[in-house]
């Protein structure tokens, strides 16, 4: 009883902190005198970082219009259709690049074309285009059985080190947020280059996490050393005497005593670029009566793999348990204006996720859902930064927000629906643990909402509505919350940003009229409904 009744008041002590630090601190980020915002660090120099980059061609960019090379049409019957529709991108694929290294569109028109298989685009320039994501526009109707994704862009990814490019950073410490580095030499290293920032998940920080310790259950898997090695993708944009300067921040902190970090040059090949699916309906055959069980039937709508600078647009995915995935090869890609409706399946782990990202300086916007479990998502180790903007989920099964094992710098900015957390989910799963650090909820409508403070990093609720709640575990030290039940300015950090960075041609190229007058929100309820 002692014990209990010590449990309850932690428990009420610690929501009392929460609240009031919602009520009371000063604002991390501020608008400056020319307009710009301004960035508060904390003691150590960590700040919210700049995630303006994520996104097409690094933000702010729009998304080609390419032209049509191939059209195909529905042709009467049920006759499978995946080989008609895989040769005919086979056949764009063979086309020459034109100078801006697309090689054009494949055009389903409007109807239905049954797939009994899986389409792939495998090279870079080709995308495939329906004429509408609405019921009378163009359906691909994924038949049969097979558990598959229907749809998947990518290539074969490797990275390699280039020899004696690896130089350490000398900074003892070095906060997230940061884009400038200190490094012991900056031999051959040169403006342009692409590099890897690498951050060991060394033992010592596995421990300092207390992920050696998370209480055993069936399944359960101790974090190791090597497993939460983190590899951010950066370009050069400036480079003095052993200082050098990366075109995005890094999103984790680098220590001395958890390994600290490195810099080198890296190579690539397999990874496709200028590839997208857009104006599609997808919808999956399966079992009636057994939506809630039903796992038989394809099951991934469009996946975006080892791709660079591709998108997936106009899409709607009906009756499949993911809409679209962007696995950890996927750079500067953008998602938006896309649908998961009446997802089949079990509602328990690994179901239900519309819109999840592995990768990096990726966006997703403007994206409904309706009866998922993690409407938008993060997996293991995602290395940010990453953007979700101005998404809703109806009805959802589950809570928004990282899902497992440190995904790092991760924009959720205006997300509307159901619980949002950033939390230590022990171990649930196969031992998630501390599902991610520097989450920064900003402007987002919650049912209720938990962030917590992990050991060696920070999680951010500004601006957000809902009720602070403790999440699974009673004693984590809770994290940042500011402004809880009242909106903060700008309405998007994102959008500020990159105006910031780009001007605000930049946010008219990427955005709608609903998004900058505010009303988006209704309309993304519009077509949820449908």
């Amino acid at each position: 009883m002692q014990r209990r009744l010590a449990a309850i008041f932690f428990l009420c002590q610690s929501l009392a902190t929460a609240c009031a630090l919602a009520a009371d601190k000063a604002s991390l980020i501020s608008l400056g005198t020319d307009g710009k915002l301004v960035y508060d660090a904390d003691e150590r120099g960590n700040r919210i970082p700049d995630f303006s980059l994520a996104g097409y061609r690094g933000g702010g960019v729009a998304l080609p219009d390419v032209p049509v090379v191939c059209t195909l049409a529905p042709v009467p019957g049920d006759a499978d259709d995946t080989q008609r529709i895989q040769a005919a991108l086979d056949q764009v694929s063979a086309m020459t690049p034109d100078k801006e290294g697309f090689r054009g569109s494949l055009l389903l028109r409007k109807g239905r074309y049954r797939v009994a298989g899986r389409l792939a685009i495998a090279t870079s320039g080709v995308v495939l285009r329906g004429e509408g994501q609405s019921a009378d526009g163009t359906t691909l109707f994924g038949t049969g059985k097979e558990q598959r994704t229907l749809i998947t862009v990518g290539g074969k990814l490797r990275i390699s080190e280039v020899k004696g490019t690896r130089h350490t950073v000398k900074s003892p410490y070095v906060p997230w947020g940061a884009t400038t580095l200190v490094l012991d030499s900056t031999e051959q290293l040169s403006v342009g280059n692409p590099v890897i920032v690498f951050r060991p998940g060394t033992a010592q920080w596995i421990h300092e996490l207390k992920m050696d310790q998370i209480d055993p259950r069936d399944g359960t898997k101790q974090w190791q050393p090597g497993g939460y090695d983190f590899k951010f993708e950066r370009t050069l944009i400036a480079v003095r005497d052993n200082t050098v300067t990366l075109d995005a921040p890094i999103v984790n902190a680098l220590e001395d005593k958890y390994g600290g970090g490195a810099v080198y040059r890296y190579t690539e090949t397999g990874r496709i670029s200028g590839a997208g699916v857009e104006g599609l309906r997808l919808v999956s055959e399966y079992q009636k009566g057994q939506e809630n069980k039903d796992e038989a039937h394809a099951w991934t709508g469009v996946a975006l793999n080892d791709c660079r600078n591709c998108w997936a647009r106009n899409v709607t995915t009906v009756h499949f348990s993911h809409a679209i995935s962007l696995g950890r090869g996927a750079i500067f890609v953008t998602v938006q204006d896309s649908v998961c409706l009446a997802p089949v399946s079990l509602i328990t782990g690994g179901r239900r996720y519309p819109f999840s990202v592995d990768g990096q300086l990726c966006l997703v916007q403007r994206g409904a859902s309706d009866q998922a479990r993690h409407a938008e998502a993060t997996g293991s180790c995602a290395a940010g930064p990453n953007v979700f903007l101005d998404c809703l989920a109806e009805h959802t099964h589950a809570d928004t927000g990282p899902h497992h094992r440190w995904a790092v710098g991760i924009l959720w900015d205006n997300l509307a629906g159901g619980e949002f957390n950033a939390q230590d989910r022990g171990n649930w799963g196969s031992g998630h643990g501390w599902a991610g650090a520097q989450q920064i909820f900003w402007n987002c409508e919650t049912s209720s909402i938990c962030v917590q403070k992990p050991p060696t990093a920070q999680n951010y609720a500004i601006g957000c509505t809902g009720k602070i709640v403790q999440g699974r575990f009673k004693d984590r030290e809770p994290g940042y919350y500011e402004s809880q039940g009242k909106h903060v300015a700008p309405r998007s950090l994102y959008l500020k940003q990159l105006e910031d960075r780009l001007g605000s041609q930049a946010v008219l190229n990427v955005t709608t009229e609903d998004q900058r007058d505010g009303t988006v929100l209704d309309h993304l309820r519009a077509r949820a409904a449908r």
